[in-house]
């Protein structure tokens, strides 16, 4: 009896729970905020986790969770078209046009050879032709987990990396199709030639319009509404709900329309604000609650007594692995890559996250597939999310990045240092905060003594609707004080002030207007946490100057007088040109202060001691193309991980100098923390986070006393 209370009392709790809609909601929320990160701290995929919370929630388990909720399948659905509409947004569009034709051709081997394995697959388990050719389907495709690796690694360059993220491209297209064809098929119940010549019509009718139309409804409308990034934002959710409308009228699954949407929009939106934010909705709510309904649709007792999952499972893993390595090794017969970047080719085509578990949901809801499916492909999807990523970081770091024709090389075309200039070096320091404002006037004003330049302190008052409304007033008088206060202290640091009050809308969009309008070299901002939902969500102050600017950002958190600095620490995860940028901006400093800079770059604990020499020598020879008067010291570090070994070394230093990265997150979720992010959490000195908008079109000078040639200085934003 007294056995029975706990489950008594248990089964009446979950009634209650289950009565009040807005209970299951917000138990989701907790999950898709807690169950993620501990599963990445036990080293294993946070989207796992949620899968596995789904079954232990659902029916299989606590049964808090219905397969047949409305609320949550409505969630789920448009976390499944969010899915794929991400997954074509995030497409490498202009990757795919450098690499077409080995992207073009690796893309038919990684979609071909899995295909045809799972094909054959499925017919020795004794599926129809048209089941069959859908699990193959299912093994084409694949997820790029493993990009913000073999980014922070510094190898995105080399061309196997290049032309493998090219062909996923190709492979989503492809299995979206198939799957499509088969959906369809299914629904209709009649498979003939004429049905299918009819459905490949009205698919090639709808692409068109889809891809074409909203390409050009996007520049149009992102052309007349201006810089209003809630009416863009809403532009492209709406983008994309249509086009998953426009699938049923031709009897296509929705997913299609997802992804078509996604590749229509893609060189619309751009890398900027407006993407970010789409991305952030779905990655932190809508997405997550799809990969929480799949673990419902997952039957705990039959995964855990039915052997046929676990031989199934096995004979899908060793499938896929088989199907991609004979792939990648068909591309390294064909374009001579070593076996090392053989590999990596593997690895990256490896994980099978967003695009397969998507498809994989859609034909289990078709009918098309079992349950024991779904369960083999769940498991796929875990071994393969930590195969594969485990396998590239032992594999990239040894490959050689290539330069990377097309971009603008950092050193401009050499000439003499008496040429005259075209306009002095000029660096705005935009001034809020009174408590900051010394150190970045100070900051300011050593680089501009060392530029012969000029600061312009910048004061924004953001408008009213009124021009007389008191509380511009109040900001006018409150700006002209803080500019006062600049003036003299510039002044006292013999430097050449020319203060500028402006009015704008909001303080981004000023900042980033007035620099472009007194030909900025150089903003330099003071240290902007990101605080709350609304910060992350709709970004700070730095976040829109960052996307709009047209010259190089150097953010700042200085815990003393810059001119107390002696020593500045410049780690290097690239060993590629454009990542020398933070070194000449940390030279520069260091001339007009007198100081040592060190450039550190951190490799895996297994590299070998000539591999090391290597690294040193391909660093030397990078560094010396800024003709610097004085080279940093350069120092090789070997450790397991790179953010504790750079914590270390800055205990040494009063300055570090960092790109400011943003991370590309993955339509999976399983984005790679970035190093620079871990390090400014827990960084003690001061730091510089140098930034630069992506579309800037040619290098910048930054004259550099006593060297050679005058550089351009540029920061690395992605």
């Amino acid at each position: 009896m007294e056995q029975a209370l706990p489950v008594l009392a248990l089964e009446a709790t979950t009634q209650v729970l289950g009565q009040e809609p807005i209970v299951p909601f917000a138990i989701l929320l907790v999950v898709i905020l807690v169950i993620p990160i501990l599963f990445e701290r036990l080293k294993l995929p946070g989207l796992f986790g949620l899968v596995f919370s789904g079954l232990v929630l659902g029916p299989s388990g606590w049964d808090l969770f219905q397969t047949e909720s409305l609320m949550i399948n409505l969630l789920a659905d448009i976390g499944l078209v969010y899915l794929m509409f991400v997954a074509g947004l995030e497409v490498e569009i202009e990757q795919w046009r450098r690499q077409r034709k080995r992207a073009l051709g690796f893309g038919c081997f990684t979609f071909s050879v899995p295909f045809f394995l799972g094909t054959f697959i499925g017919k020795i388990l004794n599926f129809n032709w048209q089941n069959s050719i859908l699990i193959g389907s299912l093994f084409a495709s694949h997820t790029l987990l493993a990009y913000p690796l073999i980014r922070r690694l510094g190898v995105i360059s080399n061309e196997a990396v290049t032309t493998t993220i090219a062909a996923t491209a190709f492979t989503d297209v492809g299995a979206l199709l198939i799957l499509a064809l088969c959906v369809a098929i299914s629904q209709a119940g009649v498979f003939s030639l004429a049905k299918i010549f009819s459905l490949l019509g009205c698919l090639l009718v709808y692409t068109i319009v889809i891809l074409v139309g909203f390409d050009w409804a996007g520049k149009e409308f992102f052309r007349r509404s201006g810089d209003d990034e809630g009416n863009k934002f809403l532009f492209v959710l709406l983008a994309a709900f249509l086009a998953v409308m426009g699938t049923q009228f031709i009897g296509v699954e929705k997913i299609v329309g997802a992804f078509l949407a996604g590749l229509a929009v893609n060189e619309v939106v751009g890398e900027g604000p407006v993407k970010e934010k789409i991305v952030f909705i779905g990655n932190v709510l809508f997405i997550p609650i799809f990969f929480v309904n799949l673990g419902l649709l997952i039957e705990l007792p039959s995964l855990i007594k039915n052997p046929v999952i676990f031989k199934l499972s096995i004979l899908v893993i060793i499938g896929l692995l088989a199907g991609k390595f004979i792939a990648a090794w068909l591309a390294k017969l064909i374009y001579h890559y070593n076996w090392q970047e053989m590999i990596t080719m593997w690895s990256l085509s490896i994980p099978q996250v967003g695009t397969t578990l998507a498809a994989t949901f859609v034909g289990y809801r078709a009918g098309l597939l079992p349950p024991e499916f779904l369960s083999s492909f769940v498991i796929l999807m875990l071994v393969t999310s930590i195969l594969g990523p485990w396998i590239t970081s032992r594999t990239a770091v040894g490959l050689t990045p290539q330069p990377v024709t097309t971009t603008v090389a950092v050193t401009l075309p050499p000439q003499p240092p008496e040429a005259p200039r075209t306009h002095t070096f000029t660096i705005v320091v935009p001034i809020y905060n009174p408590h900051t404002q010394q150190y970045l006037v100070e900051m300011a004003a050593l680089l501009a003594r060392q530029a012969k330049g000029r600061i312009i302190p910048l004061a924004i008052a953001t408008s009213a609707a009124q021009m007389d409304a008191p509380q511009l007033e109040s900001s006018l008088q409150r700006s002209e004080h803080l500019l006062a206060k600049a003036t003299t202290q510039s002044q006292a640091l013999g430097i050449e002030a020319e203060p500028l009050l402006r009015i704008d809308d909001a303080f981004a969009p000023g900042i980033s207007r007035a620099a472009r309008e007194q030909k900025a070299n150089l903003i330099v901002m003071g240290w902007g946490k990101r605080t709350g939902l609304r910060a992350r969500l709709f970004g700070n102050v730095i976040d829109g100057v960052l996307w709009a600017s047209h010259c190089p950002v150097a953010v700042t958190r200085l815990v003393d007088s810059p001119r107390k600095i002696q020593r500045i620490l410049v780690p290097l995860e690239n060993l590629i040109t454009p990542a020398l940028q933070p070194v000449q901006f940390a030279q520069m400093l260091a001339e007009a202060n007198q100081a040592q800079v060190t450039v550190l770059n951190v490799c895996d604990r297994r590299t070998s001691s000539s591999k090391i020499a290597a690294r040193r020598s391909q660093l030397s020879q990078l560094v010396s193309q800024l003709f610097l008067a004085n080279p940093p010291e350069i120092q090789i570090i070997a450790h397991e991980n790179s953010a504790h070994a750079i914590l270390q070394a800055t205990r040494l230093y009063d300055l570090v100098v960092l790109p400011f990265i943003r991370n590309r997150t993955s339509p999976s979720g399983l984005a790679i923390s970035d190093v620079t992010t871990q390090l400014v959490r827990q960084i003690t000195c001061s730091i510089v986070m140098l930034g630069e908008p992506q579309h800037l079109p040619t290098g910048i000078t930054v004259p550099i006393q006593n060297s050679k040639y005058s550089s351009g200085v540029r920061g690395s934003v992605a």
